[in-house]
């Protein structure tokens, strides 16, 4: 009788224990957007040598699934304009139409995705296709850049006077600056605090009332460069000298925490210092995101991740309710 009474009240421990558990989970802060976010078509899935596609209900099944109610798509069409690939053949007609396959994409589900223009910034069309996505009601929120995939040299006067150019075409056009900003990882090509300051001091000033969100903390995934800590530190000082050119600058985390081999080895102290720099930066000027979903790092995962960081419960809940504002505005329409 007595091993049967204990055995009872373990068992009714353990649901007990499996209940709180469930309740804790729940009461765990869910980021309301995820910033960073990417589809991945037929064409740019043949480009890059993907086995799956990926469409806006597979993002809107992960985001379920994460509890995520909204999310920023960055369109791939630059990856028609890398040139490290073999050149497309019509790549500008393949930009527009991987762009309209985006907004298409983010048409079906207008509560839910916004949508981003995607360019290389180095090629002739970049201005002309800013003025066409910005007549797109499923495009005009903003354009995204990836200075690695577009091998961008801030070392290089021409890549920065064409930079120039496409800042102020979105400022123009009220649109948002998405900047994947490391350097090409592949090629080695320069990247870190001199960089960082071109960047300051002569593509910011080129759209001044554009928001500019820096992917990645201004990394290129992981936390393993120590380039990265190097740029970041140089809108960390712009932010501590509250200098005008940073006013409009926020910081997505996307791939930052659970990525890496410095994650893998080392995973408390570099989350110690990721959550170091994000107060740094200011955590209202933080943006959460996860990255392309079909990569496997699912907004599920990223999520996980980046309640590893050791940040507060007030820390957590204001990073998971930022609304940027270019969201204010995408909002209503």
């Amino acid at each position: 009788m007595s091993r049967t009474f204990n055995s009872a009240k373990l068992q009714l421990v353990g649901v007990l224990l499996i209940l709180i558990a469930a309740v804790f989970a729940r009461a765990q802060s869910t980021p309301l957007i995820d910033y960073h976010q990417h589809l991945l078509s037929p064409e740019v899935a043949k480009l890059i040598g993907a086995s799956r596609t990926f469409s806006a209900s597979d993002l809107i099944a992960e985001m379920d699934r994460a509890g995520v109610k909204k999310a920023v798509v960055l369109s791939l069409a630059y990856q028609f304009g890398n040139p490290n690939r073999p050149p497309v053949q019509d790549e500008y007609a393949k930009v527009k139409a991987e762009n309209d396959w985006t907004a298409e994409q983010v048409r079906q589900y207008p509560e839910r995705l916004v949508g981003v223009c995607g360019i290389d910034p180095l090629r002739e069309y970049a201005v002309a296709e800013i003025e066409r996505c910005a007549e797109n009601p499923y495009l005009k929120t903003g354009i995204k850049l990836h200075f690695g995939n577009s091998d961008i040299d801030l070392d290089n006067p021409s890549h920065v006077a064409a930079l120039r150019k496409v800042f102020q075409a979105a400022d123009r056009h009220h649109m948002a600056i998405i900047a994947h900003m490391h350097a090409n990882v592949t090629h080695h090509r320069p990247y870190g605090k001199k960089q960082a300051e071109i960047f300051l001091s002569q593509l910011l000033p080129s759209a001044p009332h554009s928001v500019v969100q820096i992917a990645h903390l201004a990394g290129s995934g992981g936390w393993d460069d120590p380039a990265t800590d190097e740029a970041l530190s140089v809108f960390l000082h712009a932010m501590s000298q509250r200098d005008r050119r940073v006013a409009h600058v926020y910081f997505d985390i996307s791939g930052v925490a659970g990525l890496g081999d410095a994650w893998e080895s080392r995973k408390d102290g570099i989350a110690a210092e990721i959550a170091s720099r994000i107060r740094q930066v200011g955590v209202r000027r933080v943006l959460f995101g996860s990255d392309g979903a079909w990569t496997g790092f699912t907004p599920v995962k990223a999520i996980a991740a980046y309640h590893q960081l050791p940040l507060t419960k007030e820390e957590i809940t204001t990073i998971d309710n930022n609304l940027a504002p270019y969201m204010k505005v995408s909002s209503g329409r």
